[in-house]
């Protein structure tokens, strides 16, 4: 009997309101990541703060200033997306805010300015993720939910991959404003295909009914959850230290604003490539050896980062730390979805989302400072904390995949 493509689709975790939201997605992506290569550019050209710091160091604090508001306010808006039960809401106001932002960086004219912007796109980041992921959760089943996860951040990736290339070309062409309109405008893109595809999704109160409800329930923690957390966290920070450091990149290997665009966006197109592959195998073989194992892909292409001594070499690195990462992204939060509880999907999914959020605060961070004293440096501490990653998975995170094989009744 022949299967038809929407049957195909389905088989993956692909229905409507998975691919409506994750096209959603995309489109805010593209608009976030446009900033990825000008911002180090820009903070370049912006005279030094009171006190004097290194470039790097300042794009950096300037990058993680956006993934340590971003962590920090993601468990307020999980639950307060659990207690309204608007998830949908909470989406659009998040978009809202980054569009904000993002058009403020037209006027902005000192780095405490940048400071300030970037804050406020981590506030609407964090507005946004833990809603987005409810809604995950809740349209997708456990069967496929591998899968389902495996599209989402397919097409997220698909808008990282096209941002810092449209942002290298238009800076190159047309300088710094026309980049954060095109910013702004991709997110109100986003916008508007939340509000025509993506349907609010009931939240069931079961957690309120029966205790106090809290901010940071210990009930809906636990290893699985905080072990998902803390790789997801490991593979965010590790890919995200080149960031502060694309001036320099680009005098090592005698690049520009849009060679740099395309190394560092080899890691999302290959993620765009084998995101849905190994998601959809994670609910056939198991959640835990993608994660392992994409974690310990990670750690040479990390660790050798530092020594790359071209364009070229620099983006096979990126592509193969894209392939390991794609391995722990949508199996850890499918786990996570598999673990979460009715009623509490929003802290839950949040933790996850604030380990990556932390990760993508602290790659940063670490690499500007650490590249003060070497170059090297961050990835190597970078590819050591990978391994630490794997060891945390491999004794503290359960096989949720394999638990609903043998026991169903387990899983709920």
């Amino acid at each position: 009997m022949k299967v038809t493509l929407r049957e195909r689709f389905d088989q993956i975790g692909g229905n409507r309101i998975v691919v409506a939201l994750s096209m959603a997605r995309l489109g805010d992506a593209v608009g976030n990541s446009i900033l990825f290569i000008v911002l180090p550019l820009f903070v370049a050209k912006l005279p030094s703060p009171v006190f004097p710091l290194p470039e790097s160091v300042r794009v950096g604090i300037l990058i993680a200033m956006f993934g340590l508001v971003n962590t920090f306010f993601q468990p307020f808006a999980g639950a307060l997306s659990d207690r309204v039960g608007k998830r949908k809401l909470f989406i659009q106001l998040g978009l809202v805010i980054m569009i904000i932002a993002t058009l403020g960086f037209v006027f902005a004219k000192t780095f405490s300015a940048l400071l300030g912007l970037r804050a406020l796109q981590g506030i609407g980041v964090a507005v946004t993720i833990p809603a987005a992921m409810a809604i995950m959760v809740g349209a997708s089943q456990k069967e496929t939910r591998g899968g389902s996860m495996g599209i989402y951040s397919t097409l997220r990736m698909g808008g990282l991959v096209v941002g810092p290339l449209l942002g290298g070309t238009l800076f190159d062409h047309y300088g710094f404003n026309l980049t954060f309109f095109a910013g702004a405008g991709f997110i109100f893109l986003g916008l508007i295909l939340v509000q025509l595809w993506v349907k609010e999704m009931p939240v069931k109160q079961v957690a309120q009914a029966k205790s106090r409800f809290r901010i940071i329930d210990p009930k809906l923690l636990g290893p699985g959850i905080l072990g998902t957390a803390f790789a997801t966290l490991v593979m965010a920070s590790a890919f995200s230290m080149m960031v502060p450091l694309e001036t320099q990149f680009n005098a090592r290997l005698n690049g520009t604003a849009f060679t740099f665009a395309v190394a560092f966006s080899a890691l999302m197109v290959s993620r765009v490539i084998t995101q849905v592959p190994l998601g959809s195998l994670s609910d056939r073989i198991g959640r835990k050896p993608l994660i392992i194992g994409g974690l310990l892909l990670m750690v040479p292409s990390t660790a050798l980062l530092g020594y790359a001594t071209s364009t070229l070499q620099l983006t096979l690195l990126r592509l193969v730390q894209g392939v390991g990462s794609a391995g722990v992204a949508a199996p850890a939060f499918a786990i996570a979805g598999d673990l979460s509880k009715a009623g509490g999907e929003g802290r839950q999914m949040s933790i996850i989302t604030m380990g990556f959020g932390l990760g993508v605060a602290l790659g940063p961070l670490m690499a500007g400072i650490l590249a003060v004293r070497s170059f090297q440096l961050p990835f190597v501490i970078g590819g050591l904390s990978l391994l630490l990653g794997a060891w945390i998975v491999q004794h503290y995170v359960p096989e949720t995949a394999q638990l609903r094989r043998e026991a169903p009744q387990a899983a709920d």
